[in-house]
């Protein structure tokens, strides 16, 4: 006999925790979170977890600020002790995209970001450690830095659940049920759960989801890699976080002592289900180097380790947020390209507000609508720093 929710979420990552966590704040009674795994068993656990407004659009900013103002406010909003870390952030871009900067930095003013233009001085001033040489601009938000993924996770889930969710671990989302133009559940390996809407948040599993709805945007599974360096001898600098897109990298502090980094290094079209989570030893010298570039004292910084994720790309490398037009109750949260968790925050709370309420109140999803690709728009930014497709922030 089949059971029945309001809202069936796939995916306990950090998306469809939010989701489900904004959803029970919202009112909604029977929301159920199903997960073929563990909790934050995918990208989320892998996650850098970048918390920054800097984006080269309006749009993705205006959702990493109101996912800023959750993490400020955790304690009152989610309950229990923030998952963010205060470091403030810095982006370092190429001389020659000073006005694209500057711009980007204005659109981000105007939605209310602390977001500043300094000079490389400046910021040596602030970082004596760093290696400014060829660069002259930077932006610098002091309110940014990053979270505990796997905390930011458990925290949404844990208020969801004392608010009536239920969330099944090992619970495998088999198949979206259907009657026309409609959702009417989904069949799990623990039997088929009736709901009129569905919300899919299942990172680089998406496309076994998709693919017999005859939905199918693109969407690629990538292994990205992490490594993590522990501070030498004489090196105490408490950085701030980075995305430097002349090294194409991106780093930030890991505990007291340590360095986490990523690069643009990844193998496309891996099997999530056989992969290897460890990071390549072939990544380990370069990824060190990189960094050393930025910061020289780092030049002989022992490896802590390492490891790899599973991300799911979109064509244009930005997320598809959306009520699918094909099917009346199903929502979406795909092919986030790895760039997602500082803005799930508020990409959950503005699912909830589009099932609860009819539209997203709390920023424009547009954007993000699904059909962009079909209709010949992918996503390209104007201003962006030499990659109009992609950013480089895991």
């Amino acid at each position: 006999m089949s059971e029945t929710a309001d809202v069936v979420v796939v995916g306990a990552g950090v998306n469809g925790a939010s989701t489900a966590f904004h959803l029970a704040r919202a009112g909604v009674r029977r929301v159920v979170v199903v997960e073929r795994s563990h909790i934050a068993a995918g990208a989320t656990r892998k996650s850098g977890a970048l918390v920054r407004m800097h984006y080269t659009n309006p749009f993705e900013s205006k959702l990493a600020f109101e996912s800023l103002k959750i993490f400020q406010a955790w304690s009152d909003i989610v309950g229990g002790e923030s998952p963010f870390v205060r470091t403030g952030f810095i982006q370092v871009v190429a001389p020659e995209y000073e006005e694209h900067l500057r711009r980007n930095v204005a659109d981000q003013q105007a939605l209310g970001i602390d977001a500043r233009v300094i000079s490389v001085e400046e910021l040596k001033r602030m970082e004596p450690w760093c290696d400014v040489e060829g660069l002259t601009w930077v932006a610098y938000e002091p309110d940014s830095g990053y979270a505990d993924p796997y905390a930011t996770t458990c925290g949404f889930l844990r208020r969801a659940q004392e608010l009536g969710v239920e969330v099944r671990t090992h619970t495998e989302a088999v198949r979206v049920l259907t009657r026309g133009d409609r959702v009417t559940g989904v069949e799990t390996s623990g039997g088929t759960i009736e709901a009129p809407v569905v919300v899919l948040a299942p990172g680089a599993w998406a496309n076994r989801l998709l693919q017999p709805l005859g939905l199918d945007y693109g969407l690629y599974p990538r292994r990205a890699q992490v490594m993590i360096y522990r501070w030498p001898c004489g090196f105490n600098h408490r950085h701030m976080t980075y995305i430097d897109a002349v090294l194409n990298t991106w780093f930030r502090r890991e505990g007291e002592n340590c360095t986490l980094v990523g690069v643009e290094v990844g193998v496309l079209g891996a099997d999530p289900d056989d992969y290897d989570e460890t990071g390549d030893q072939e990544f380990v010298a370069p990824t060190r180097s990189t960094l050393a570039r930025r910061f020289p004292a780092m030049a002989e910084a022992p490896l802590r380790g390492s490891w790899a994720g599973m991300i799911m790309m979109s064509p244009d490398d930005r997320p598809i947020i959306d009520q699918v037009p094909q099917y009346q109750g199903l929502y979406v949260m795909l092919g986030d390209s790895g760039t997602s968790f500082k803005t799930a925050p508020a990409i959950g709370k503005c699912l909830a507000e589009w099932i609860t309420e009819g539209r997203p109140q709390t920023a424009d999803l547009r954007p993000f609508r699904s059909t962009r690709f079909a209709e010949g728009q992918p996503w390209e930014d104007a201003t962006n720093y030499g990659r109009a497709r992609r950013t480089i922030s895991r």
